[in-house]
């Protein structure tokens, strides 16, 4: 009896990660110069912008974002904008609180990027554009280095 009680006190304190709900919280598209703009010849200049935040929900539980613009213009026209807002709701358990700002900036997102990814591109090609297909992103290496901007920020005289 003793061992069950604390296997199941061990399997209690296993950290836990987990996808609950993976969820387009906000996409638009504009295309400010239709019709005209399809008469352009040129090839558009992409520009992408991107943003992610996290926060507690419940115990346990959080909603992670990511939001991804997609501007495309020729010349100083704009071709099209799009800008779509990818969410999930993770469980995660039992992860000690040094682990967890990683977690919600490098791993989440790496899991909605993809998501992201394709609803721009459908979107695009739905405005009747080539597909805009964004390439991977390395969550890791942006998390390093906002990391190393905040402490060199934190060490800058005033």
């Amino acid at each position: 009896m003793a061992q069950d009680s604390q296997n199941q006190t061990e399997q209690n304190a296993a950290p836990i990660f987990s996808i609950e709900k993976l969820y387009v919280h906000d996409a638009s598209i504009e295309v400010p110069n239709a019709p005209a703009i399809f008469t352009e010849r040129a090839t558009p200049q992409i520009n992408v912008e991107l943003g992610n935040n996290a926060q507690q929900i419940e115990e346990g539980i959080f909603n992670v974002s990511i939001k991804v613009t997609v501007t495309a213009k020729i010349e100083d026209k704009t071709a099209f904008l799009v800008e779509v807002t990818q969410s999930g709701i993770f469980a995660i358990r039992n992860v000690p609180q040094e682990n967890m700002e990683p977690i919600l900036a490098v791993a989440c997102p790496n899991i909605l990027f993809p998501y992201a990814r394709e609803a721009i591109s459908d979107m695009v090609t739905r405005a009747g554009f080539m597909p805009v297909l964004l390439n991977p992103i390395n969550f890791e290496a942006l998390y390093l280095q906002q990391q190393q901007q905040a402490a060199q920020a934190a060490g800058a005289p005033n």
